[in-house]
């Protein structure tokens, strides 16, 4: 897969001093702020009828007719997606934050590296996009890494399913590894029944596209073991209980959690954060043919349970239960999760805010403020143990899914639950993974929900030695 996502010419380190700046002005003192100004720049702002509260930018003239400056409103001092709107809509040139204390320097930088992005993979060359200057108030390995993190996921899972089936997710994944100097294997077709993650093979084995799991290594073996899982669903037809058309259009991001997962393993490796990291990704297509698994049927997996499939659309849940298993033999300090795993969390949540499950109070607060420190929105949602009932199955130890239709995340996190053992601390991501309207610096499509959060805190959770 071609690596898109690492040609920043969004940035530059260097400048001539001609950079036109780019000022942020609050909105609530925007009244305040046209009084302080030039009489020049202060009637062409009133004539052009800037509306501080839209999302386009002014463009200010000089008095030679060249650009004198950029004006753009911000909520507040955390608004960095406000700059998420401007490299696609500039012109081409240097420009510079002149944040003047209404806005972090370095938090306006990455909205602005958020918003360059653009999937090109089939498309002709677009036109060359405007420079931000990182000035020395910005760490640029910090704000490049953020910025590459997401272009990864965003690219992954944008890719269609005819080239991100499991062999293309594991180039990834390889490609990460290489640059990195991590270990990588593959366990992949009947390797997966020898091994003995019996699931991850019954979903995937219908499909051409031979399923596998894919398990990357790195950093010292004394440190802290962290460990990343992703739901690797490249395609979604539903299975026998096949999608209705609406329902498969955008299946290509159901390995959206499997991109997140890589994300962050982006961000832990880039600026070496001291875990022993492992990333567990089980690669399947959820495919029709004569040998796909059926509702009714009873499938083993790698922890010992029994699972009897009353859904073949509730797929991902099983193909991550063995990577679940496998993740908790290793007694890691901290088990992480992401996944396209229900609708039922985009009806709690709707499809901006992802939601988490965690049987740990100490880790919900913890990633809830590491959430609010990193301008991150995810929501808690319980573990209701209650409900794990409608899991019970009459010839197995548990059924996949409840023919109940309310909790269906919740239901869904108890039975992934039920492979993690309570001496492990853990999160369960349950995300969209999709934008389906456009915001700044959010085009429409595949998107990172969550991981700047989580990244945070790791950081604060895996500090670096002083």
């Amino acid at each position: 897969m071609a690596k898109t996502y690492y040609a920043l010419e969004c940035f530059t380190a260097a400048t001539d001093g001609s950079a036109v700046p780019i000022i942020p002005v609050a909105r609530n003192d925007y009244p305040a702020w046209l009084e302080r100004q030039p009489e020049t720049r202060r009637r062409w702002l009133t004539s052009a009828d800037f509306y501080i509260a839209g999302e386009m930018p002014a463009l200010v003239p000089g008095e030679r007719g060249t650009l004198e400056a950029i004006i753009v409103g911000v909520e507040s001092a955390a608004d960095f997606w406000a700059f998420g709107t401007l490299p696609l809509r500039l012109p081409v040139g240097d420009y510079r934050i002149a944040a003047e204390g209404a806005i972090d320097e370095a938090s306006a930088a990455l909205g602005w590296g958020l918003g360059a992005y653009r999937f090109q993979r089939y498309k002709s060359a677009a036109r060359e996009l405007p420079r931000l200057v990182l000035g020395d108030g910005i760490d640029p390995a910090a704000i490049e890494a953020q910025v590459r993190a997401a272009y990864l996921v965003r690219d992954l899972i944008n890719t269609p399913a005819a080239d991100m089936m499991p062999a293309q997710l594991a180039e990834a994944a390889a490609g990460l590894a290489e640059e990195f100097g991590a270990q990588m294997r593959e366990i992949v077709g009947d390797e997966l029944l020898t091994g003995g993650y019996p699931a991850i093979h019954a979903v995937g084995r219908a499909s051409v596209h031979t399923p596998r799991l894919i398990d990357v290594l790195w950093g010292q073996p004394d440190h802290p073991k962290v460990t990343l899982v992703g739901k690797g669903v490249c395609f979604d037809s539903g299975g026998l209980d096949i999608k209705s058309a609406s329902g498969m259009r955008i299946m290509k991001k159901d390995m959206g959690g499997a991109a997140h997962a890589l994300g962050l393993a982006y961000l832990v490796m880039a600026v070496k954060l001291p875990v022993r990291l492992r990333v567990l990704i089980p690669a399947v297509e959820n495919a029709i043919s004569g040998n796909a698994f059926r509702p009714g049927d009873v499938l083993a997996t790698r922890k010992g349970l029994s699972v009897e499939v009353d859904n073949t659309d509730a797929e991902g849940r099983l193909v991550l239960c063995d990577a679940l298993a496998e993740a908790a033999a290793e007694s890691p300090a901290l088990v992480i999760d992401f996944t396209t795993l229900t609708g039922a969390a985009r009806i709690a949540l709707g499809t901006e805010l992802p939601g988490f499950f965690t049987a740990s109070d100490e880790v919900a607060e913890g990633v809830m403020n590491a959430a609010s420190r990193a301008h991150d929105p995810v929501w808690r949602l319980p573990l209701h143990a209650p409900y794990r009932a409608m899991l019970d199955s009459d010839i197995a130890d548990l059924v996949n899914a409840s023919p109940e239709p309310y909790g269906g995340a919740i239901i869904a996190a108890l039975f992934l639950q039920a492979f993690m053992p309570a001496s492990i601390d853990w999160l369960h991501f349950d995300v969209m993974a999709w934008n389906l309207r456009a915001k700044p610096g959010r085009p429409r499509g595949g998107e990172v929900m969550g991981m700047r959060a989580v990244f945070e805190y790791l950081g604060q959770r895996f500090p670096q030695p002083a």
